[in-house]
């Protein structure tokens, strides 16, 4: 039984879950090692204290399911199968409580699994597994790094696109196209190519308007790579700057860089927030600075924790999140500058390696 699962049973031994059924697909990777995407069909990763974990699985999936999870009994489903109905069936114990995650659970599956196998009450066990994720292992890490380093390898060959006239789209269809090129599975999320006044929408949509001489030039951009996120952030100028845009510039980069060297084991991510804050809000650009300051980062791009100023808990030796302070001045444009990071024993290894001085292209 592999660390995880001994970890799994300990807890469901605590509150008294019988069986544990896993249904997000990244979960499933997490605990088992086989990633997939089963659309409208039903995976899980089954525990039951006392027997031995299986994998319920479509049988189209069958083939890569035994290779990845070889440690794994595997189940199969046909399409014209009740997988509720297999489920019960290669359980073979009493059901009793269920833990499952409920932010993942629709009404209609609970439905089904409570038709199926009658439990007599079911725990949330979301939170624990976000709890057992917030700690990379040093193979985690390792994917985490390789998926920065093939986001930025797309950055810097999207550079050289850059020029005045080009649509943000334009250069969207680029970076999408320079994601499968390298090797990633896609996107980590929509790719963000904003310039001009819409760099001050921290959500901003690329559209069609065309890059010119003196713009900010913002890339939120990341990818998956063997199941694992990245997720940076890059602002350039076009041409030449005017002092106000340098200034807001320079200002979120000592920003940044404050909250990286505030970064160790047994300080709060409150106290990473504030030390970005206090450096924007010195420069007058308070109000200007809208979100967090980061968030997790592993096999969801968005994952806990959230790094914000009312977060008391504490920085743990590989603990992985993003630091990624930002302005935005309505109607004149923003800044973003977003790092990959990973706590070490002693500080912090930063994951991103690209400049962050002002650059022009």
């Amino acid at each position: 039984m592999n660390s995880k699962w001994t970890i799994l049973e300990q807890k469901m031994r605590e509150v008294g879950i019988q069986t544990l059924i896993i249904t997000d697909p990244k979960h499933v990777y997490y605990l088992t090692g086989f990633l997939s995407n089963p659309h409208e069909r039903f995976l899980s990763a089954v525990f039951s204290i006392g027997k031995q974990p299986f994998l319920l699985v479509p049988e189209l999936d069958e083939e890569n399911a035994r290779s990845a999870a070889d440690t794994m009994a595997v189940v199969t489903h046909r399409d014209t199968d009740n997988p509720y109905e297999v489920l019960k069936n290669n359980l073979k114990c009493s059901v009793g409580t269920i833990g499952f995650e409920k932010d993942h659970m629709s009404v209609a599956r609970f439905e089904q699994l409570q038709e199926s196998l009658s439990f007599a009450r079911y725990l949330d066990v979301g939170p624990w597994l976000r709890q057992l994720r917030n700690r990379k292992s040093k193979e985690e890490i390792s994917k985490i790094r390789h998926a920065v380093a093939l986001i930025e390898q797309v950055l810097l060959e999207t550079l050289p696109h850059v020029k005045t006239g080009i649509t943000e789209n334009e250069l969207v269809a680029e970076i999408e196209y320079l994601i499968r090129k390298v090797g990633a599975e896609g996107p980590a999320f929509d790719s963000m190519v904003l310039s001009g006044k819409k760099t001050a929408l921290p959500h901003g949509v690329p559209g069609h308007q065309p890059i010119a001489n003196g713009d900010l030039l913002m890339f939120d951009i990341g990818l998956y790579a063997d199941g694992y996120a990245s997720d940076i952030t890059r602002t350039y100028g076009v041409g030449h700057l005017t002092e106000p845009l340098q200034q807001m510039y320079n200002t979120v980069l000592a920003a940044n860089e404050a909250a990286i060297q505030a970064i160790k084991p047994g300080v709060s991510y409150a106290s990473i927030d504030k030390a970005a804050r206090d450096v924007i809000e010195e420069a007058g650009y308070g109000p200007y600075f809208i979100h967090r300051l980061g968030h997790g980062l592993g096999i969801d791009v968005h994952e806990f924790p959230s790094v914000h100023g009312e977060n008391e808990l504490l920085l743990e030796e590989s603990n992985v999140f993003t630091v990624e302070p930002g302005i935005y001045v309505p109607g004149v444009g923003g800044v973003r500058i977003e790092d990959d990071v990973a706590v070490t024993a002693t500080g912090v290894e930063v994951l991103t390696t690209l400049p962050k001085e002002l650059t022009y292209l």
